[in-house]
């Protein structure tokens, strides 16, 4: 690890000169709403805060392995929680701005802190006193503990056992080697991804978020070609930025990793504490998907070729062509046209960014009695596309603060997501802190379909953070396991084109309310072209999981690797998976390892769940919506997600919804 240039003396010093600047991480901020004093962080104030925050929690720890009194649920489980309010505070500002506004000193930073939070956190994990106590708390009566407590004691000890606790030192010491080697090389695949990123878009002109809708309309074959294959070689280019020696590097680290924890392979380790449990449960669900989405794929590359060949016929293309992966989009377009009559360059005018984003602040308040009021002057990490909302229930009652930052800008890395820069929980006085939540997207002014329902997306991710009514960070809001989490995201996207709601939402330049015909339209083009759409998840999925079903990767070439599981999950050759395996983010950097295919798994419990709404005769149904946030929303992971899932439909899921809503079986 690289020497730290401020140490702990340094900072205290800081702290106790009147006249000299104050760390802005290490006490609380006096800002509306204790919103990050965004203005007053420098760059060099990271480090120092990260090694204070690491000294303030070994502090915390030491008092609770040296309590002499009988360990219970405040002084040792809480305690741990609350022992880390300065390293929360840091990291919750800088993962949002090094993954929003990321810079070289940013880079240089990150650098520094990995090894240093990974080593913490290793620490903590592999405490002997620590976990002497959980154990004790775990193993004896738990009858007095509220059912919150004993599911933040479970989290809490699987973790130790599963961090390797009981096992022999030597295991350990290498145990925390392959942990800190792992978080250094996903941070640079990270980073290489990023650089590849920004190189599609300087040689192309569009982000690789805008790459589908490039794609869709782009008429010239040969620069769709040049565009795909731009687009799937990013980290396999040779070049600086190349990815394949650093996945299979981070590879054989997990496939160690697991093997030490008594496990075969990664997957069965990844996946125990999940819903799914086992590898077995996960590839026979993503098998069954992958027959009924290539069947329904095979349907649509007919269809594209009747429009191709008269292309042909018209003397466009030469004879013999047929549909290639760089073909989909752009036919996939104009069959949709033919069928549905829907052509995007109309429903985009009522598709504004700022009309989509109120679309969603009217169906939160419809269902939820959710508020928003924008907030001016507050601080922001870019003020120039930061939007920032204080967020309030029915009885006026604080839930917390949203931030939108959906622009595209090169430091950005691709993609839409949610992050909580501070989590919901009761502190060490007993008051409510609520959380700060931000979306991030790359989005233009005007919106796709898919993009509209992107933003419905990730602000079901939001609802979750916002809503959650935990005492405890560790299960608050969307801190539930990954197989579970998506059900609420992709749940919020069931309402983006309801027409009572578009016709509030939906408007043109002309303040004209989208036309019903056009709302019809959208309505039944939305299982068009699932084939497609389901078979790159679905097949995605399959790859993340046959990478972390290996038991070795010596020998392995990744180009071969990848067209022999494509060939054995019967993947037809006009289309590929999602992502390719060099810059497949979420399974080495976003936490989605083995758990690519927790978005299809999730969904068969959003569609379910969505079923009763419908079956009630009003999608807006008030009683259940309350249901709803009072049996998932508020509640995080406070209890187990089959049990909260069953509290709420009276029994469990059914994927008939599922298969409906992809368009993969009869309605």
């Amino acid at each position: 690890m690289k020497k730290i240039l401020l140490g702990m003396t340094a900072v205290l010093s800081l702290m106790a000169c009147d006249n000299s600047r104050q760390n802005p991480f290490l006490s609380k901020w006096d800002t509306p709403y204790g919103i990050p004093a965004f203005a007053d962080i420098e760059i060099d104030d990271y480090i120092p805060a990260i090694e204070a925050g690491i000294e303030q929690q070994n502090k915390g720890i030491e008092a609770i392995v040296n309590n002499t009194e009988e360990p219970t649920f405040d002084n040792t489980v809480l305690a741990m929680e609350l022992s880390s309010d300065i390293l929360d505070r840091v990291t919750g500002v800088l993962y949002n701005v090094y993954e929003t506004d990321r810079t070289a000193e940013l880079d240089s930073v990150m650098e520094l802190a990995t090894p240093m939070l990974t080593e913490q956190r290793d620490n903590l994990f592999f405490n002997k006193g620590l976990y002497e106590r959980f154990a004790k708390l775990y193993n004896g009566d738990q009858s007095q503990l509220t059912r919150e407590q004993q599911m933040v004691l479970k989290k809490h000890f699987e973790t130790f056992e599963r961090n390797g606790i009981g096992l022999p030192e030597e295991a350990q010491a290498r145990l925390r080697e392959i942990n800190t080697e792992t978080a250094s090389k996903t941070q640079k695949l990270g980073n290489n991804i990023l650089s590849e990123s920004n190189a599609f878009k300087e040689k192309f002109g569009i982000s690789v978020s805008d790459y589908p809708n490039a794609m869709t309309t782009t008429e010239d074959r040969n620069l769709r070609q040049q565009m795909l294959e731009a687009y799937t070689m990013r980290g396999h280019n040779g070049n600086e930025f190349d990815n394949r020696q650093l996945v299979l590097d981070i590879m054989r680290l997990r496939i160690e990793k697991a093997q030490i924890m008594g496990y075969k392979n990664p997957a069965a380790y990844i996946l125990e504490p999940k819903m799914a449990h086992d590898t077995e449960t996960v590839d026979a669900f993503l098998d069954d998907i992958m027959v009924a989405a290539v069947a329904k794929a095979k349907e649509e590359v007919r269809d594209m070729q009747k429009l191709m060949d008269e292309d042909i016929a018209a003397g466009k293309l030469p004879a013999g062509s047929r549909i290639e992966p760089w073909d989909w989009w752009y036919y996939a377009e104009k069959v949709r046209k033919l069928k549905y009559d829907l052509d995007e360059e109309l429903t985009k005018p009522y598709f504004k960014l700022e009309n989509v984003v109120k679309g969603i602040f009217i169906a939160a308040n419809t269902l939820y009695g959710v508020n928003m009021e924008e907030l001016k002057d507050v601080p922001s990490y870019n003020p120039d596309v930061v939007t920032t909302y204080k967020v309030t229930d029915a009885d006026g009652n604080l839930l917390g603060i949203f931030t939108t930052d959906y622009l595209p800008r090169s430091s950005k890395r691709g993609g839409a997501w949610m992050n909580n820069v501070r989590e919901q929980y009761v502190d060490a006085q007993g008051n409510m802190v609520r959380p700060i939540i931000v979306n991030v997207a790359n989005l233009e002014e005007y919106l796709t379909i898919d993009e509209v329902q992107t933003v419905f997306h990730e602000f079901g991710h939001a609802l979750h953070g916002l809503l959650t009514q935990c005492h405890y960070a560790s299960v608050s809001g969307t801190n539930v396991t990954r197989d579970f989490v998506e059900t609420f995201s992709q749940f919020n996207e069931n309402w983006a084109f309801q027409p009572e709601l578009l016709a509030q939402y939906a408007t043109n330049e002309k303040g004209e309310v989208i036309p019903a015909e056009l709302v019809e339209k959208i309505n039944n083009s939305l299982k068009f072209n699932q084939g497609f759409m389901t078979t790159e998840l679905c097949a995605a999925s399959i790859l993340d999981m046959k990478w972390h079903e290996l038991e070795s990767v010596e020998g392995i070439d990744i180009d071969a690797f990848e067209q022999q599981v494509c060939k054995e999950m019967g993947l037809i050759p006009e289309i590929g998976p999602r992502y390719r395996t060099t810059y497949f983010n979420h399974i080495f950097c976003s936490g989605y390892s083995a758990g690519y295919y927790g978005y299809l798994w999730a969904e068969v419990l959003d569609k379910d769940a969505f079923s009763i709404f419908e079956a009630s005769g009003n999608v807006w149904n008030k009683e259940l919506a309350t249901k709803f946030k009072e049996t998932f929303l508020e509640r995080g992971g406070s209890e187990e997600p089959m049990t909260l899932y069953q509290e709420f439909a009276g029994r469990k899921p059914e994927n008939s919804a599922f298969l409906k809503g992809r368009g993969l079986q009869p309605e």
